[in-house]
């Protein structure tokens, strides 16, 4: 995918979920209320740590996590990030700011954050390598990378219902026929945690630990 072509899909992208913002929590964002809720209270987060919510949409989460922390929130739609300003100051969380960026290509320092969480992200984005590239970068070595999302189950069946249907569900904003085998390949995470998530038990909750060196290079 050249320069150009990126650009058109991140334009594309933002389009999509800045028009999903005015309706994103009444009916996306509700669908997963339950799996969100679970993850965020299971990541056991130490006072003082600095935490990244990549994706973090309409802010739906961040009510969730607790005040001895530090969140920052990135998101591509503008849409979605005056939901989130909105919800912030709704519920006073001082301990959390937001960016406008693209989680592909993050301004944030080499190994900046404790965790790094990314929600129903990974398969949302033109490039899932760029972005997983860019949390592992921002996490400190040893810190957390924790996606909740979809992943492919192996099931041939189901496989291949998925990358019959992967093409249309694209123009809505994800993709359905990317395994986590292919999202961790080649790179320094390593996998502490998986777990099926409701709806459905479709989605995984997956929890690794960075092991990338040093250096900030995986």
């Amino acid at each position: 995918m050249n320069q150009q072509e990126q650009a058109m899909n991140l334009e594309s992208l933002e389009r999509v979920y800045t028009n999903y913002s005015s309706v994103y929590d009444q009916t996306f964002g509700k669908a997963f209320d339950q799996s969100r809720e679970s993850a965020v209270k299971g990541l056991h987060i130490a006072p003082d740590d600095h935490v990244l919510e990549v994706g973090v949409g309409t802010g739906m989460a961040l009510p969730l996590y607790p005040t001895h922390c530090r969140i920052v929130g990135i998101d591509l739609s503008e849409g979605m990030l005056k939901k989130a300003e909105e919800r912030i100051a709704k519920h006073g969380l001082e301990h959390v700011s937001l960016q406008r960026m693209d989680a592909g290509q993050m301004s944030f320092p080499d190994d900046t954050f404790d965790l790094v969480m990314a929600a129903y992200v990974v398969t949302a984005v033109p490039d899932y390598r760029k972005v997983v590239s860019e949390m592992i970068r921002v996490c400190r070595p040893d810190g957390r990378i924790v996606m909740l999302n979809h992943f492919s189950n192996g099931n041939k069946f189901i496989a291949a219902v998925e990358k019959l249907i992967s093409p249309i569900c694209q123009r809505i904003g994800f993709r359905t026929d990317l395994s986590l085998d292919h999202v961790l390949e080649g790179t320094s995470l390593q996998v502490t945690k998986q777990e099926k998530m409701d709806p459905f038990q479709y989605w995984y909750l997956v929890e690794c630990v960075n092991a990338k060196n040093g250096d900030s290079r995986s």
